[in-house]
């Protein structure tokens, strides 16, 4: 298959793919980190949505969307951001590419757009964290879990603090990287079971 990973810059969910034998492309605005170079749009994902794919999976930025950042919403309305943030997710709704997952966490889309497919955490996979993510599906079967863990309880303090990592993130300018979607396991199951 010919698989588009939109808004992908460290190419986790490319390199599973071609793992699997699929001509699979990363494309973001940023460079890409993933060590190929060759298999990386950098460009706007909207000039590169309709070269003939027959799977995309797509993670949108979530900076003016996500419940995590509800406090600045008033402001992020006023001057456009969020306005800007849900027309560009909603584009990858619109695409005729066959098969489609809209990757994001808990926010405003589940209102805006529609309830999502189905929402995972990484600790569903083997990653010891806390992250509900949501999927928006089409015609792709929900992702099944490949190696559940057992989060701790809230009294054991020390685990859940490293579970909760991503919210725990501090202020800076890496906080968005550092809190960005990065889990090879979830990109192997999507390889696996979607390709």
């Amino acid at each position: 298959m010919r698989v588009l990973i939109a808004c992908e810059a460290s190419q986790l969910v490319c390199k599973a793919f071609r793992a699997k034998g699929h001509e699979a492309f990363s494309c973001d605005l940023e460079d890409c980190y993933g060590g190929h170079p060759e298999w990386h749009f950098k460009q706007d994902v909207l000039q590169v949505i309709d070269m003939g794919w027959d799977m995309m999976i797509a993670h949108p930025p979530c900076t003016h969307l996500a419940v995590s950042g509800a406090r600045w919403f008033d402001e992020k309305r006023k001057d456009g951001r969020q306005k800007a943030a849900i027309d560009f997710f909603m584009e990858f709704t619109k695409t005729n590419i066959p098969k489609v997952c809209i990757e994001n966490p808990i926010g405003i889309m589940s209102t805006i757009y529609k309830k999502p497919s189905q929402v995972i955490q990484p600790y569903y996979f083997g990653h010891p964290e806390f992250k509900a993510t949501c999927f928006w599906l089409r015609r792709l079967p929900r992702l099944n879990g490949t190696e559940l863990l057992t989060p701790p309880s809230i009294e054991d303090k020390e685990n859940w603090n490293k579970w909760n990592r991503v919210h725990k993130c501090p202020p800076g300018p890496e906080r968005a990287l550092l809190r960005s979607w990065r889990y090879p396991k979830i990109a192997k199951a999507m390889a696996d079971q979607w390709g």
